[in-house]
């Protein structure tokens, strides 16, 4: 594997915490050395910029003095131009006298303090005659050493064309003098820059060895929450889904917002898999108790057919009473698939549209609702002739929603059919399931905005574990009573479906011995969707 490839695989498996610290570490390291670059050449540009310019005085200076002079030394005092000068600030500097072919005529070596004819202290100096130095123009320029690595700095100039600066010194000048080349040893730059260059790499590689470790720490603080989603995952990968990732971080933050995210994610699926395992429960109930409801009216039917096969049934009416009983059986078996097929037909558009809206349109009503706006005023005294009709010694009265008040008027929306069948079986509900001659109250009105209907009765009443399952399908709350008296267990189920498909809702309240009151709440009819219906009012009521 060529390391290109080395590296990508090292990167591809590195965490996150590992990652992120080495971009760290590459951005320090990187603005470091950048850092470390500008101010070092910077510093070294700075230094020899200095150098040049005292070169440059240096050079002008001995450019005035003959060559005896300036290596002895003038016995009287300079002028004061020449005063403040001192060959220290160049560190020593050698001065070279060339001819105008460019031959050596004398070197003199500030250090040495002796007359040297070849380059001093090792300057590699090519040939600078006439032509050369004025090629220069009297800029500085850097040349080798004939030993080591060491550097020079050189400028070369045209010696002056007239009388000694010295006048009382015998010495004179003339135009065809040649040059003087002054050169100084760059080894106190190099050296200033070389030390700058050591304390920059040893402050920055302890700089950088405190900032991974400070780095490695800081990094693994802020990701502790991303551990904890980890460690939270898969928990809930093993199945507990009440698992949530605890707060470590503030709103604010990224990890802070991703773990609120993620905890109402959770709590989402959390109902969405318990909601999905209580509808896989209630479905097996409900099938269990399908094929047991079933099976009676089939079984009767095949038992008195068989009878019939084999003979049984020799006289006319005993025929004729077994074809009434199968008759019974088929209408019984054909409203309890009706109901089922109902119910099924109702869970399933709730399934397609969860969360709709409470107030429901025309547009949005489930499959076979007509909704139209009503008055469950009408439907309450529909109600009271339905009840005296079935027992006509029931004490029967229509009031408002607490019992005293009158019956007010309740508009809704809603499938006028499929409320009457509500209200049915809730009035059969009460007939049913109470002593002949229980008094019995249709409650009608607003309550909250919402429109209301109850059925209140006077009978036995229901136990609190009675009220919490007295909607669920198949279920019957006294089992002491046989299918012919009790029903199907469908009723109260079909009630809530429909009213919950209506966007409204239906509750009891009861208590041992206190009777039962079931109450419908519907959403109150709005001024649009009596805009949408104009021209289908709610009818009149006839109490």
């Amino acid at each position: 594997m060529t390391p290109p490839r080395r590296a990508r695989a090292l990167w591809a498996h590195a965490s996150l915490r590992s990652r992120v610290l080495m971009l760290a570490v590459a951005l320090l390291t990187t603005g470091f050395t950048a850092f470390a670059l500008v101010t070092g050449n910077a510093l070294r540009g700075y230094m020899e910029n200095r150098v040049d310019s005292q070169l440059r005085a240096a050079a002008r200076v001995f450019a005035l003095l003959p060559p005896a002079v300036a290596e002895t030394g003038a016995e009287r005092k300079p002028p004061t131009r020449l005063a403040d000068f001192s060959t220290d600030v160049l560190g020593n500097p050698v001065i070279t006298y060339v001819a105008k072919d460019g031959t050596v005529e004398r070197s003199i070596d500030s250090l040495a303090g002796a007359n040297r004819t070849d380059n001093a202290r090792g300057l590699a100096l090519s040939r600078l005659d006439t032509a050369a130095v004025a090629a220069h123009g009297g800029q500085p320029f850097t040349v080798d050493s004939t030993t080591g690595d060491a550097r020079w700095r050189v400028i070369a100039m045209p010696r002056a064309a007239s009388r000694a600066v010295l006048p009382r010194a015998a010495v004179t000048t003339s135009a065809d003098s040649g040059s003087v080349v002054v050169a100084t040893s760059m080894d106190q730059v190099d050296s200033t820059v070389d030390r700058m260059w050591q304390n920059y790499r040893n402050t920055g590689l302890g700089l950088l060895a405190v900032l991974a470790v400070a780095g490695w720490f800081a990094v693994r603080s802020g990701l502790r929450p991303l551990s904890r989603i980890e460690q939270t995952a898969a928990e809930i990968a093993g199945g507990d889904l009440s698992c949530r990732v605890p707060e470590l971080a503030s709103s604010k933050t990224e990890l802070g917002r991703l773990t609120a995210a993620l905890n109402g994610m959770l709590g989402q699926l959390e109902t969405a898999f318990a909601t999905r395992a209580e509808s896989e429960a209630r479905m097996s109930r409900f099938v269990a108790d399908a094929s047991h409801e079933l099976r009676t009216p089939l079984a009767g039917i095949k038992g008195l057919t068989d009878l019939h096969r084999m003979g049984a049934l020799p006289d006319r009416e005993d025929i004729d009473d077994t074809m009434a009983r199968i008759a019974r059986e088929s209408e019984r078996l054909t409203r309890l698939v009706e109901d089922m097929l109902q119910l099924a037909r109702l869970d399933e558009h709730a399934l397609k549209a969860p969360g709709q809206p409470a107030v429901r349109s025309a547009s949005s009503s489930p499959p076979g609702l007509d909704l139209t706006p009503a008055d469950l005023r009408t439907l309450a005294a529909d109600a009271l002739h339905d009840v005296r009709a079935l027992d006509p010694t029931r004490a029967v009265t229509l009031t408002g929603p607490t019992g005293d008040d009158p019956p007010a008027s309740a508009p809704a929306l809603a499938d006028e059919a499929r409320l009457r069948q509500v209200v049915t079986n809730l009035v059969g509900n009460a007939v049913t399931h109470t002593p002949p001659g229980t008094p019995i109250r249709i409650g009608v009105g607003t309550v909250g905005g919402h429109a209301l209907l109850e059925v209140a009765d006077q009978g036995p009443g229901l136990s609190p574990e009675q009220s919490g399952r007295i909607f669920e399908r198949f279920y019957r709350a006294d089992t002491s009573r046989t299918r012919a008296t009790g029903g199907s267990g469908l009723g109260l189920a079909i009630v809530h479906s429909l009213v919950t498909a209506h966007g409204g809702h239906v509750e009891v309240d009861s208590a041992p011995g206190q009777g039962a009151t079931f109450r419908i709440l519907l959403p109150p009819l709005t001024d649009q969707q009596t805009y949408l219906h104009q021209g289908r009012e709610p009818r009149p009521s006839r109490g």
